[in-house]
C-alpha cells in the first residue's frame, strides 16, 4: 500500500496542479476512527491474503464501520490504475502483470470472512487487451466454487479500450449485481473523468440487461462536484432509459489538495429529495445520503433490491 499522506508519490500526474482549498466538513460528514476488534481482524485477513481493498485505496470514510462488521470491497488487478480521474485517490501509473492466483485468494478471503454478499471492483486496466474481463470472470467463478451461497456484486471499469467481447465475458460468469458508476453528470466528464465517455458507460449497463435480464444493474454518482439539480435528474432519466435497477448518490470528498475541488457539501435534506425523485422515476432501490458509496451496506441493499423485484413481478 502506498502512503496516503504523500499525494506527490501516489499521484505524480496531478503534482503540477495548483492546490484546491478543502472546505471544512460539516457535522453530517464526520466519522469516527476505526478501533474495533472486528476492524483489525478484517484487516488481517486482507493482509494475509495479499489483497487490495478499495476501502483503503479510495480512502472511503465508511471503512471503519464496514470492516468492523467483516465487510470489505475487494479490488482486483492491482492498486495502480491506467486512468487519472481528477476525483480519485487510487494511484495512476504503469500496473504490474496480472496475478493468476489472485482469484483464488479473493475466494479464500470471502470464505474466511463468511460473507453473504461480496463486492469486487478493480482499477482500470487499459494496458490489457480485454481490460481484465477474463480476470473478473475467473474471480467470480472462484468465489462461487468456494462460497456457493454468497451473492456477488461487481463494480467494473468501462472496458472502453478493450477488445470486442470483453463485457460478454464478464456477463457470462453471471454476477448477481453488475455495477458500473457514471460518477457525475455528462457536462463534468471532461474535467472529472477525462478518459471516459458518459454514453459509453451508460450503454454498458444497458447492454448487460440485454445479455442477461436476470442480472441486477446498478450505478452511482457523486454530488458536490459542481453539478446542477436538473443535471442530476436528467442522469436519473438516462439511467432508467437504460433499465438500471439501483442508484447510489453520495457526497464527493476531496482526497488531497491536488484533486478536483469540492464545490459544496450537499445537505442531507437534498439527498432525501433526490431519493424521493429517484423512486418516483422507477428505480427498485435507491441509496442517497452524504456517506453513501457504491458498496456501503451493499449486502442489505441487495436483499431489499431482490425483494423489490419480486414484489414488482407479483403486482403485474
Amino acid at each position: 500500500m502506498r502512503d496516503l499522506k504523500i499525494p506527490e508519490q501516489r499521484h505524480p500526474e496531478k503534482a503540477h496542479r495548483p492546490d484546491n482549498a478543502q472546505p471544512k466538513k460539516p457535522n453530517w460528514i464526520r466519522v469516527r476512527a476505526p478501533t474495533s476488534e472486528g476492524y483489525h481482524e478484517t484487516r488481517k485477513i486482507m493482509r494475509d491474503n495479499r489483497l487490495v481493498t478499495v476501502c483503503e485505496e479510495a480512502a472511503c470514510p465508511n471503512a471503519g464501520e464496514c470492516w468492523s462488521q467483516g465487510h470489505a470491497t475487494m479490488m482486483i488487478m492491482g492498486d495502480i490504475c491506467t486512468r487519472g480521474c481528477t476525483f480519485c485517490n487510487i494511484a495512476t501509473g504503469r500496473p504490474d502483470e496480472l496475478d493468476q492466483f489472485e482469484p483464488g485468494r479473493v475466494a479464500h478471503a470471502v470464505q474466511k470472512l463468511g460473507l453473504n454478499h461480496v463486492v469486487i471492483t478493480s482499477v482500470d486496466r487499459d494496458d490489457i487487451n480485454d481490460g481484465g474481463a477474463a480476470h473478473f470472470a475467473q474471480t467470480i467463478r472462484a468465489v462461487r466454487h468456494r462460497s456457493p451461497g454468497t451473492t456477488i456484486e461487481i463494480l467494473t471499469p468501462d472496458f472502453i479500450k478493450s477488445d470486442k467481447g470483453a463485457l460478454e465475458t464478464v456477463v457470462e460468469a453471471r454476477p448477481d449485481v453488475f455495477n458500473h458508476n457514471l460518477e457525475t453528470v455528462p457536462g463534468l466528464y471532461p474535467r472529472v473523468r477525462p478518459g471516459a465517455r458518459y454514453f459509453h458507460s451508460l450503454r454498458i449497463l444497458q447492454r448487460v440487461k440485454e445479455l442477461d435480464p436476470s442480472i441486477f444493474t446498478k450505478s452511482g454518482i457523486m454530488v458536490g462536484l459542481g453539478e446542477e439539480r436538473m443535471e442530476v435528474l436528467q442522469v436519473m432519466d438516462d439511467m432508467r432509459a437504460a433499465d438500471i435497477d439501483f442508484l447510489t448518490i453520495g457526497q464527493y470528498l476531496q482526497p488531497t489538495p491536488k484533486h478536483h475541488a469540492v464545490d459544496r457539501y450537499v445537505h442531507p435534506d437534498e439527498f432525501a429529495s433526490y431519493e424521493k425523485a429517484a423512486y418516483g422515476k422507477g428505480f427498485l432501490m435507491v441509496s442517497a445520503t452524504p456517506l453513501t458509496r457504491s458498496s456501503y451496506h451493499a449486502g442489505d441493499d441487495f436483499a431489499r433490491l431482490r425483494d423489490a423485484r419480486m414484489a414488482k413481478i407479483a403486482a403485474v
